[in-house]
């Protein structure tokens, strides 16, 4: 992991600092509110996308870096650092520059050890547990005796997650996955199994600003609910109308889009306790999550919560909000996305000079 020191370093000399991610995933969002808090901007688009991004007068990049995949990004981090960009990672960006992010010698928005802890899925368990969440039983292959999710490293937006109910169907799709390039070797070693959860699925957005305590305070700073979603995953979530065909197939979990989603409010104070418990578990554990993140949960019956994921960085589901949301509205006196807000914190960061606060 590239030393705080050394980005330090390189955000000293910037005069200018621009906004810049991988043109993906919420970046048309991430752009946008870059543009209305006063910032340019400098998408990193590849060729056969150029035209698209091209295309959208409040959100599409002031400038953009042509590249033939977003993993050459590395190649380009002297051009990037001379362009004086913060980059804002989201889960392509996270997803396909992967380990490679962790040494990255340009400055990135948020600190980049919690996407190392968001990576590795027994880091973020243990996260989980420090924060108090109430998690699914992990198994080991030996033991599964009932519905269990198989997820695999990365952000994947749930593509090649598998569901099992014994070692012997573990082994059989997992070897049929690998026979269709949806996963390896080395992802099957590193997989989780998961106890399936039943229940309504609510994805709480969220974000973190250690620059002030107001609002929500926490012991170094302040929470927000940005926003909520529910993900709809192709094709589990129309499976009922294969069903009454006759149709019997396994479904996926591949995410295709979002949801809005208002949560009942006595709900409310339980999701704000959750997110202080993300955030000073975070503390504890590596230095905390500065910026937005999520909260992966399953309400059963009871109303009660369990946690199976946390996702480190802004998350598609924000994208439903672009000019705020039904959370936000009760926070600003103005329009706030999770992608404004962003840019809102460089902005407090940097004229308060403490960029490096929020930016690793």
């Amino acid at each position: 992991m590239i030393e705080t020191e050394e980005i330090e370093r390189i955000l000293k000399k910037y005069k200018r600092p621009k906004i810049a991610t991988c043109c993906s995933h919420s970046s048309l969002q991430i752009f946008h509110g870059a543009r209305l808090e006063g910032f340019e901007t400098l998408g990193i688009v590849t060729d056969k996308n150029v035209k698209f991004y091209g295309s959208f007068p409040n959100a599409s990049p002031d400038k953009l870096m042509k590249v033939h995949w977003f993993s050459d990004i590395v190649e380009k981090a002297e051009e990037l650092v001379k362009n004086e960009v913060i980059l804002v990672p989201h889960g392509s960006f996270v997803e396909y520059l992967g380990k490679a992010l962790d040494d990255l010698p340009v400055p990135v928005f948020g600190n980049r050890r919690c996407l190392l802890w968001e990576r590795e899925r027994d880091r973020m368990f243990e996260w989980m547990k420090r924060a108090g969440f109430d998690t699914p039983k992990v198994k080991r292959r030996e033991s599964i005796d009932g519905p269990c999710m198989v997820k695999f490293p990365g952000a994947r937006g749930g593509r090649g997650y598998l569901i099992v109910r014994d070692k012997e169907e573990f082994d059989r799709k997992t070897q049929n996955a690998i026979k269709k390039g949806f996963i390896t070797e080395e992802d099957v070693k590193n997989c989780m199994i998961q106890e399936f959860l039943i229940g309504v699925r609510f994805y709480p957005h969220y974000f973190y600003t250690p620059l002030q305590k107001q609002n929500y305070s926490t012991k170094k700073g302040s929470l927000e609910l940005m926003s909520m979603d529910r993900r709809i995953e192709s094709d589990v979530d129309e499976i009922y109308r294969a069903m009454g065909i006759g149709v019997v197939e396994d479904p996926a979990y591949v995410v295709a889009g979002n949801e809005p989603l208002v949560m009942r409010e006595s709900l409310l104070p339980k999701v704000m306790e959750m997110g202080v418990g993300a955030v000073e578990a975070a503390e504890e554990l590596f230095g905390g999550i500065p910026g937005p993140f999520c909260i992966e949960t399953i309400c059963d019956r009871d109303l009660k919560f369990r946690v199976f994921e946390i996702s480190a960085r802004i998350v598609a589901g924000t994208n439903l909000y672009p000019n705020g949301s039904q959370y936000s509205a009760f926070m600003f006196n103005e329009e706030m996305s999770t992608g404004r807000r962003i840019a809102r914190e460089i902005k407090l960061a940097a004229k308060a000079k403490r960029l490096a606060d929020v930016v690793y």
